[in-house]
């Protein structure tokens, strides 16, 4: 029995003492956790300034650092800031080339022993990337470059950044820093001599939407970050017009852009198949495809080259006179940034036969188009900031030349075809229902708050020749045109009752044209709203004259 007691004491002591070595290794193992956590902190954030110092060649900021134990080493920090070098400083750039509210990785407890330490993944939150203005660049005295005598002690795979700004500074007058953010970005092969892969989702203000690019960013120039290369491909895609004050539709584009921070080619195009303006609000398809060069420091785009089409069809795939045809137009110009007011909007934009209805669909209610035909134009478009709709503040001014030009009322286009008819001297066919004639159109134009004011207006028709000038609304509200019409026939031949004629004759001298030649010369007007105008004769305009 007393053997038996003894054995079961000296078990429990051998637990006993089993139990109190486990909780002294414990110990031990977190006294050595704190000692490696305590040790470490100093050696982390020394390698850190020193990797990021020797990297951008310039001052380096770190306000507060953290390590602990995890999975491995858990590392953060909040308020790191690298400025940018030196030459650059003392011209003037006063704002760090880098800010970074927040980031944090993890790495074996083997990394402090391995140099350079690796780490996977950084995530960042809070990134600003400050690019000088481009003054303070080349202010900055040239010198040699001369290798740094720090070291690259960390060396890291990839880092992801959320809630970024790349502001690529400026100083001409008139411009905002131009502010690019950046949602979520994830750079890949972050590596000193060679360009970064990246992944973006970019915010675009107007139209409100995130573009989505992928393609590769370096290799970061030290003594001028605005140099540095940047290539990819983006989409930005079911963008909602509405954004834009006057316009609406769904659009997606797509494209390749490459360059540097401070010049960007891109080169694309864009689907919008339901665009429309608000004087009309008749959905229309509108494709183009674009080259432009992106000033990076202002934000300001330059059209090189657009090629557009208005209407059915993809671009250049039917002739103008089909009956799915759409309208071509090339264009170029330029999208110029206005510090605190929005963008300036100058366009040259050259129509080399479109169709009328397509153009007439897109601005103007009245529905059908008052008319169909083919047209020929040059147009300067221009569009200032401003909070109200485009349709209101844009401005156009050009020329036209509109041929084979059918009305589509046909009420009016049986007064056209009875004006052609009498104008050659054959009233008694001058009746409804007569053959349609077509007709050409050219003249000069000004548009702005709403409504076209046309000058030089020639509306030549067979047998006559108008000669107008007036004002016609987007609306359709107002139409008011006054001029002159030249007809082949005599006053008093374009009437069928021949006693009428007999009684005209005396009028004839009256209305006979400056030049002395045969037929008649008439004031008239048209005038109406909508799809109702009215033709008729314009005596007292004739005598104010």
């Amino acid at each position: 029995m007393d053997e038996t007691v003894a054995e079961r004491k000296g078990g429990h002591s051998a637990w006993w003492w089993i139990g109190f070595s486990a909780l002294v290794a414990v110990g031990v193992l977190g006294v050595i956790g704190i000692v490696i956590v305590k040790r470490s902190s100093p050696i982390l954030k020394g390698r850190i300034i020193e990797t990021l110092s020797t990297r951008f060649e310039s001052k380096v900021e770190l306000d507060t650092f953290s390590v602990g134990l995890g999975r491995g080493l858990e590392v953060s920090g909040d308020g790191l800031r690298i400025y940018p070098v030196d030459a650059v400083v003392a011209a003037g750039a006063t704002k760090p080339l880098i800010e970074v509210r927040h980031f944090a990785f993890h790495s074996g407890l083997r990394g402090l022993f391995i140099k350079p330490m690796h780490v996977g993944t950084v995530h960042v939150t809070g990134l600003a990337i400050n690019i000088p203005p481009r003054e303070y660049r080349q202010a900055a005295p040239k010198k040699e470059k001369v290798r740094s005598k720090g070291k690259m002690k960390i060396v890291v795979d990839e880092i992801i950044c959320d809630d970024s700004h790349l502001i690529v500074g400026t100083l001409k007058p008139g411009k905002d820093p131009k502010d690019f953010e950046l949602r979520h970005i994830a750079l890949h092969e972050v590596g000193p001599e060679e360009p970064w892969r990246y992944e973006a989702t970019i915010v675009n203000a107007i139209p409100v939407g995130d573009v989505h690019a992928k393609g590769t960013f370096g290799p970061w120039v030290t003594e001028s970050p605005g140099d540095s290369a940047l290539t990819g491909h983006y989409t930005f895609e079911n963008v909602d017009m509405d954004t834009i004050k006057g316009l609406d539709g769904t659009l997606t584009s797509t494209g390749d852009f490459d360059g540097q921070v401070n010049q960007i080619h891109v080169k694309g195009g864009t689907e919008t198949p339901d665009f429309s303006i608000d004087t009309a609000k008749h959905p229309m398809r509108l494709h183009t495809t674009f080259d432009a060069r992106v000033d990076g420091t202002t934000g300001d785009t330059y059209l090189d080259h657009v090629e557009a089409r208005l209407g059915a069809g993809a671009f250049g795939s039917k002739a103008a006179g089909s009956k799915d045809a759409g309208s071509d137009m090339f264009a170029k110009g330029a999208i110029v940034n206005v510090k605190g007011k929005g963008h300036i909007i100058d366009v040259a934009v050259d129509v080399p036969g479109g169709r009328i209805q397509d153009f007439l669909e897109l601005g103007v209610k009245t529905q059908p188009a008052i008319m169909t035909g083919n047209v020929a134009m040059k147009v300067a478009l221009h569009i200032p900031p401003g909070k109200i709709s485009v349709s209101q503040k844009m401005e156009l001014k050009g020329g036209f030349t509109m041929r084979t030009v059918r009305f589509s009322n046909e009420k009016v286009q049986d007064k056209v075809d009875m004006l052609s008819l009498r104008a050659q001297g054959d009233p008694k066919e001058a009746k409804p229902g007569a053959e349609d004639v077509t007709s050409q159109i050219k003249g000069q134009f000004v548009m702005g708050g709403g409504k076209f004011v046309f000058t030089n207006l020639a509306y030549t028709l067979p047998g006559a020749n108008v000669h107008l000038d007036g004002v016609y609304s987007l609306d359709g509200n107002q139409f008011d045109f006054h001029g002159k019409v030249r007809t082949e026939a005599k006053v008093s031949q374009m009437v069928a009752s021949r006693w009428k004629s007999w009684l005209l004759k005396p009028v004839d001298p009256f209305f006979k044209g400056k030049d002395g030649q045969g037929g008649a010369e008439i004031p008239v007007k048209i005038t109406g709203t909508k799809s109702e105008p009215k033709f008729g004769l314009d005596l007292h305009h004739k005598n104010g004259s």
